[in-house]
Order: C-alpha cells, then sequence, then structure tokens
C-alpha cells in the first residue's frame, strides 16, 4: 500500500474515469479510520451488505476484495471492485438509507467495519479524511443515476402529470431509478400487462423489484423507499426547523456544526423552489451560473454530514409552545418536541385565475423549469409568463436547451421587475418579449396545451406554458400561533414585538427566509437569514426559561 500522505486513484470497473470518486487510501490514513472502527476478517462469497439493509456499515478493505453489484435475473450487475486501501459505500451511508447495491467478498481478507454513526464521527473531525469520502461518496450516487443502477422502476409517460411528479420527487432526492416510457418503451406495456395495471393507474412505481405502487403520493413513495427509517420521532430536539429550503438547510448546517441536536420537516423534496430552479446566475461564489437542484443538493448533503436529521414528504401542520417547550405536528404520528424552532416553510407559487388550468398542470402548465420539462420542449413553441427574475432565468435556460421562447409579461417595462443581466441574457438567446401581455384563456384537448388568447384577444400558438408569478407564504398552518402581515408573511423582530431581529411574536420561534415579512425573496438572502437565526437560537437557549427539559 502507498505509504505517501495523498490518496492515490484507484481503478472502478464499471465507471470508467471517476478515479476521485474511487481513490485508494495511504497507510496513514487507513490507520486513522481504524481507530474508529474495528477489524475483523472477511470469507469468500460472505454478504457484507444486501440490497434494501436499512443498517449499512461503511468497510475498508485492508486484504482481499469485495464487490458492489446489483442483483438481476440471471446474473448480478458489477458495479465495482473494491480492493486493498478502497473503501465502500455512496450517499446513503450519509442520507441513512436503505442500501440500494449488494456488498459481498469476492477474495477473503481482512476488512475495517464503522457503523453509520462511527463514519459520521469519522467525518466531522477529520477534515482530510472528510473530503475524501464525502466527494466519492456523492460523486458514486452521481454515477450510479448515470449508469441506471438504481433500485427503482416508473412505468409512466411524459403526458401524465403524475409521472413528471413522481420522477422530479426522485430526482430532487438524489435516488437512482429507471424510467420506461409507455410511449416510445414496448417494455413498459409488458411490465403493466405482468402487473395487471391499466393505464390510468400511471404512473407505476416498482421498489426494489417487488413493491409495485400504483400512482402513488410523494409520501408513498418515501414510505415504501424508506426515506425517513432512521428518524427518532420520540426524543426532544434542540431545534426543529420547518422547511428545507436554502434558508432551512443553512439554519441545519450551521446549527449541527455548532453542536445543536437538529430536525428538519420537509413537505415535499429538501431544496424548495430554489431545488426548481435551472439556473441561478448570481449567486455568490459561481461564476458560471449553478442550477439550483445542484446547489440545494449540496446543502443538503453538508447538513446530514454535520449531524442534522430532514424528514422528507412531512410538512409541519400544527406549532404548539407551552412557555418552555414547543410541540411541531407532522399529521402522521405525534408531535415532536423542541426546545426552539426556525420556520423556514417559504412561498408557493401563485396560479393564474385561468378556467380548465388544473386539467394542463404537469402536462403543459408547468411552475418550475427542470431539465425534465426543458427536455419535452426542444424545438417547441412554449411561453415563460412573469416579469420577475425567477421568469428571466427559466427563458433563458429553455431557449438554451432548444426551445422557441416567448417571454409574456404584464408591464410595459419589464426593466422594473427584471435584474438587468437577465434582460441581456434573454436578448442573448432569443427569446422573445412581450410586455403588456397578460392570458385570458388556455386552449388544448387531450391534456395537451395547443394555444392561448391574451387579453387583447390575440391568440398565440404554444405547446408548453412555463408561470412564474411570485408567491404566497406558506403560513396557513399557524392558525393564530404567530403574528402575521396582512398578506399572511411572518411578522418578525420590532415589527412583532421581539428581542431579535428574526424572532416571531413568540419568543423562541423564529422565522428566516422567503416566508419572513420583509424578506428580500433571494436564495442567497436566504441562506443569510437562515445562518443568523441561528444565531439568536443560540441566545435564546441561554435564557433562564429556556434551560428547562
Amino acid at each position: 500500500m502507498d505509504t505517501s500522505d495523498r490518496a492515490r486513484p484507484a481503478e472502478a470497473d464499471t465507471v470508467p474515469g471517476r478515479e476521485r470518486a474511487f481513490p485508494t487510501l495511504t497507510e496513514k490514513q487507513v490507520a486513522r479510520i481504524a481507530t474508529h472502527g474495528r477489524r475483523r476478517q472477511t470469507a469468500r462469497d460472505e454478504v457484507l451488505v444486501e440490497v434494501g439493509d436499512r443498517a449499512v456499515p461503511f468497510f475498508v478493505v485492508v486484504t482481499g476484495e469485495i464487490e458492489a453489484v446489483r442483483p438481476g435475473e440471471g446474473s448480478d450487475k458489477l458495479i465495482v471492485r473494491h480492493r486493498s486501501g478502497h473503501f465502500s459505500g455512496e450517499a446513503n451511508m450519509i442520507t441513512g438509507r436503505r442500501a440500494i447495491a449488494r456488498l459481498r467478498v469476492s477474495e477473503p481478507g481482512e476488512v475495517i467495519e464503522l457503523n453509520r454513526e462511527e463514519l459520521l464521527a469519522l467525518i466531522q473531525t477529520d477534515a482530510e479524511l472528510s473530503e475524501i469520502l464525502m466527494r466519492a461518496f456523492i460523486m458514486r450516487r452521481l454515477a450510479l443515476i448515470a449508469g441506471d443502477l438504481g433500485d427503482v422502476v416508473v412505468i409512466g409517460s411524459m403526458h401524465s402529470a403524475g409521472t413528471l411528479r413522481a420522477s422530479e420527487f426522485l430526482t430532487r432526492n438524489g435516488h437512482p431509478f429507471h424510467y420506461l416510457d409507455l410511449d416510445r418503451d414496448h417494455e413498459a406495456q409488458e411490465l403493466l400487462d405482468r402487473f395487471q395495471i391499466d393505464f390510468s393507474e400511471i404512473p407505476v412505481v416498482i421498489c426494489r423489484g417487488n413493491a409495485v405502487l400504483k400512482d402513488p403520493t410523494n409520501a408513498q413513495i418515501a414510505d415504501c423507499l424508506g426515506f425517513n427509517e432512521v428518524i427518532d420521532r420520540t426524543r426532544v430536539v434542540d431545534l426543529a426547523i420547518v422547511g428545507a429550503g436554502p434558508a432551512g438547510l443553512a439554519a441545519a448546517v450551521y446549527g449541527a456544526s455548532e453542536g445543536l441536536d437538529v430536525l428538519v420537516f420537509e413537505s415535499s423534496s429538501p431544496g424548495g423552489q430554489a431545488g426548481s430552479s435551472s439556473r441561478i446566475e448570481n449567486y455568490l461564489g459561481f461564476p458560471t451560473g449553478i442550477s439550483g437542484l445542484e446547489l440545494t443538493g449540496r446543502a443538503y448533503a453538508q447538513a446530514l454530514k454535520f449531524g442534522a436529521r430532514v424528514m422528507v414528504t412531512t410538512g409541519a401542520t400544527r406549532l404548539a409552545c407551552d412557555g418552555q417547550r414547543y410541540t411541531v405536528d407532522i399529521g402522521d404520528g405525534a408531535p415532536i418536541g423542541a426546545r426552539a424552532v426556525i420556520i423556514a416553510s417559504g412561498a408557493e407559487y401563485r396560479k393564474p385565475a385561468l378556467e380548465r388550468l388544473s386539467a394542463f398542470e404537469g402536462a403543459g402548465v408547468y411552475y418550475g423549469a427542470t431539465p425534465m420539462e426543458a427536455r419535452l420542449c426542444v424545438g417547441e413553441d412554449v411561453a415563460v409568463v412573469g416579469g420577475g427574475n425567477s421568469a428571466g432565468q427559466a427563458a433563458v435556460w429553455l431557449a438554451r436547451g432548444g426551445a422557441l421562447v416567448t417571454l409574456l409579461h404584464r408591464r410595459a417595462d419589464l426593466a422594473e421587475t427584471m435584474s438587468d443581466y437577465l434582460i441581456h441574457e434573454l436578448d442573448r438567446f432569443g427569446v422573445s418579449v412581450r410586455d403588456r401581455s397578460e392570458i385570458a384563456a388556455i386552449h388544448g384537448a387531450d391534456g395537451q396545451v395547443e394555444a392561448v388568447t391574451l387579453k387583447s384577444g390575440e391568440q398565440l400558438p404554444f405547446s408548453a406554458l412555463f408561470f412564474f408569478l411570485g408567491a404566497a407564504p406558506c403560513t396557513e398552518w399557524l392558525d393564530d400561533t404567530l403574528a402575521l402581515a396582512d398578506d399572511g408573511f411572518i411578522l418578525t423582530g420590532e415589527a412583532a414585538g421581539a428581542d431579535f431581529l428574526l424572532e416571531t411574536s413568540v419568543p423562541g420561534i423564529f422565522a428566516a427566509g422567503d416566508v419572513r415579512s420583509g424578506s428580500s425573496k433571494r436564495c442567497a438572502a436566504a441562506v443569510g437569514e437562515g445562518s443568523m437565526a441561528v444565531q439568536f437560537v443560540h441566545q435564546h437557549l441561554a435564557r433562564p426559561a429556556a434551560r428547562v427539559g
């Protein structure tokens, strides 16, 4: 084994060129890992991890060889061989989710074994190994996605809103899946016939080859895949965070890294609205821009690295305070107790008051422009409706992907609401901009958009519409718990009669990001507020009354 201080690259069997994803550790690095775990012998053909296992150990190969494979009908598909100095695992080592590959011994020898808690302790205390392991785990998960090596099959049609929703949910949660399109794949229809599933029941989601879900909700998919299984719902946490958008994830990163026991509730997928943003061009530190999914995906991994726990598809339904302790209801079990709360539930896209709008949602009418929609729009005439930066970013993204884009907005001058750099980008990528243009009606058949009529009476042909019309705060679940502004956003600081800048009208409950009244509705600002709120949480927990319990 190499005795230098730097890890050297190793060969991966089915992922060529992924040297950083499969490095070989040095003897010094292996020795440091060994202090966190235990050494043990392995036997030929011993299965160390099985697909679907909840508790997934981490292994470093000292001698011998172990293989990661995807079981299949007739034969297993080799993913990678781990030899001396290599280590096992991918992103599920951090998320705590079930194994999606089998790990078995191909040559007997010796390994160092760590459980997930021991691995997290290592990552949090050893900066060099943290960089090597985290980078490898994330790159391996990306390779699994690119190599179509997941344990989930989605059968559906891109003309089905449910199919787009399920696919987006799995994508935004970073879970590899194989998609079979009923419009193109004969294999898809054969599977439907085998499971006796009617076309009206799509999408069909097959989990681990045995559980068959017909038109499932996101929560049902999450339950089937065990996304929230590692969460202990009985213990009182230091900090409960409602919402896993930029503000909530920033609060989770700073709170967990500073020693707080953090639990995050997210009603859909980590990333919030920012996670569906096609491109964020003005985020500090990314001069070439970054997709919302990539930015929030990194933040999510960072929060988990420091020990924060995130529950997906479990939005808060009620918040209560007894003077010393707060409880958050999530609608599917006993309330969860916390010593402090940060509300970062964000805002929801506003929908236009148009007849038949719901008939086209998810199949021609969208409220975000992701790579999935962009692929459907290549060479098509599409409209982006709105005059803010999010509308401009979506229009540029779609145009860069090959769509013929028209931006419709109701004002006389786009410069009133959109950043100058984005206006130049619209011109650069050939986006047609129409001022004083509002949609009066949508036309189409069989759930497919065909055209729109403007309030001026003019009719324009479009195959897809993307609406970016602002947002309404996600505060309906709060009832009368906190003081709200007239528009429903949460009052904080002086306006709420609070001691701290981001504190609400109830001491110990804070608000950050888009849900807060007066916020700038910018991704970077939300991150700043989320991190700042944690400072106020520490000060609150230092209050004598907050130390009880």
